[in-house]
């Protein structure tokens, strides 16, 4: 079994606090990270995938035991990441855009091939794979971006705001394809719509200001605090 684990790692930009002594172990299943703007969720993430740099000589991330900073391109073969930006190149395919993410992470182009197609018609855009990605819709682009993130097979995939301006049929798409995902890997999702994590993450963290305020599953979160409307949405609201 994977797991991640995260020591007291902390991230100041000049005198700005942006994540404060963070602490948490994640094994496999779902993990949402819920908070307002400027809680930390996405300086977290950008530390996980090593894109920034935690404080210095304060904490360390782990994975199965080995510190990442140690691991390098091998824990990086084992990391999916998407962003919440569409950086996508509107006049190449599907198909084309996953060959070069493939390129990049130096996989093996034949089996790559062989993962393309299958990623394609596991996201529902097998039938789009020669179209040009300028066509796309936002929901079929957030797909694709799912896609490039599973390439090589993850056992840890990190999705920024995955469903940010889609429609409800697109969200319940994209949702029901992490839920799928999840019986193998570790996900962990920053969002800020609640249902989105509903119903399939594991656990919750609550941040605010670069802290853990709670944590726990969705059961235990709304069971803690009094009042006739047990919901997620009426805990954050409490929360934030």
């Amino acid at each position: 079994m994977s797991m991640l684990e995260i020591k007291n790692i902390s991230k100041h930009y000049g005198k700005k606090k942006a994540l404060n002594n963070f602490t948490f172990t994640f094994t496999e299943g779902v993990y949402g990270l819920l908070g307002p703007n400027g809680a930390g969720k996405t300086t977290l993430m950008n530390l996980i995938t090593g894109n920034l740099n935690a404080d210095k000589n304060v904490g360390e991330i782990l994975w199965n035991g080995e510190k990442t900073s140690l691991l390098g391109e091998r824990f990086r073969r084992e990391l999916g990441f998407m962003p919440q930006q569409q950086n996508l190149y509107d006049n190449i395919s599907a198909f084309d855009f996953l060959g070069y993410v493939s390129a990049l992470k130096n996989l093996n182009r034949k089996k790559s091939l062989e993962d393309i197609r299958s990623l394609l018609k596991k996201v529902e855009l097998d039938d789009c794979a020669d179209k040009k990605i300028g066509g796309f819709s936002g929901g079929m682009k957030q797909r694709l971006l799912i896609a490039s993130a599973l390439l090589g097979s993850p056992k840890l995939l990190i999705m920024d705001e995955p469903t940010a301006g889609l429609d409800p049929k697109q969200r319940v798409i994209i949702k029901r394809l992490v839920s799928e995902l999840s019986k193998d890997m570790i996900i962990i999702i920053s969002t800020h719509i609640i249902s989105d994590i509903e119903n399939i993450a594991k656990e919750i963290l609550l941040l605010k200001n670069g802290e853990i305020i709670d944590s726990g599953t969705i059961e235990e979160l709304i069971n803690k605090h009094p009042g006739n409307d047990k919901s997620l949405e009426n805990l954050y609201m409490h929360y934030y």
